[in-house]
């Protein structure tokens, strides 16, 4: 208990001491506060965004994004890797298109994503779900592939079908490395949303990054990286508060 309160207080301190350094810098001119303002400046634009109700606004389009784009690609990215770590024709079938699509940096297919779905939401939601899904199907193929195949062969003799041996073995079995997929997965959903939204959209925190450059609102532009940098923190924490909850004997 004692190491899990100091690992909290370490994950709140380490931040607070990162501003506190910068903040030290800005105020005697190591840093010139024209091109990287103070987070105290930073934190007064936050503020003065928020009453407007401008920062909550954006904050959510992408956030809505995010959720709905990361559930389309999670959802069959895990059923995919189940069937290609429990049948090796299916893994034997799929995994060189796996190998060939995956190094493709998806915000290159961006374009060409527009180009059919338009730029509207659906382009930004695929985008999205296209970026997550490969790093979740892959660790759940590694996860089912780590089980002891003793474990499929007894729940096969004891006459469970597919389903079950999806469900009772390689779905538990495999829930450590899905995490891990997801914590990935959200990680790249936070960079493609920004990204596309810098690319093309009227709302959302990429949107507000890039009509800051546009107008040269530097502090802006810092606010619209901080409140990124908070989603990814917070998104990072609430799945792994469900992976506590799905694992305890993992916490």
């Amino acid at each position: 208990m004692n190491e899990r309160r100091a690992d909290r207080a370490l994950a709140v301190l380490s931040p607070i001491a990162l501003l506190a350094f910068w903040e030290c810098l800005s105020r005697t001119g190591v840093l010139d506060a024209r091109y990287v303002p103070a987070p105290s400046t930073v934190l007064g634009t936050l503020a003065a965004m928020t009453r407007t109700g401008e920062l909550p606004y954006n904050v959510a389009v992408s956030v809505q994004r995010i959720v709905l784009g990361f559930l389309l690609g999670a959802v069959p990215a895990v059923a995919l890797g189940l069937s290609m770590g429990l049948s090796r024709s299916v893994r034997a079938a799929l995994m060189p298109l796996v190998s060939a699509i995956y190094p493709i940096p998806k915000i290159a297919v961006y374009p060409l994503i527009i180009f059919y779905l338009g730029i509207g939401e659906a382009s930004k939601l695929s985008i999205v779900a296209l970026s997550i899904f490969f790093l979740v199907l892959l660790n759940t193929m590694a996860g089912v592939l780590d089980l002891d195949e003793a474990y499929v062969r007894i729940a096969r003799a004891y006459g469970a079908r597919r389903f079950a041996v999806f469900a009772t073995v390689a779905l538990p079995g495999a829930l450590p490395s899905i995490f891990t997929g997801l914590k990935l997965g959200m990680g790249f959903a936070l960079i493609v949303i920004v990204g596309a939204e810098l690319l093309g959209s009227d709302a959302g925190i990429g949107h507000l990054i890039w009509r800051a450059y546009q107008i040269f609102a530097i502090d802006v532009m810092f606010a619209g990286l901080l409140v990124t940098a908070a989603l990814g923190w917070i998104a990072t924490a609430a799945l792994d508060w469900l992976e506590r909850r799905v694992l305890p004997w993992r916490a």
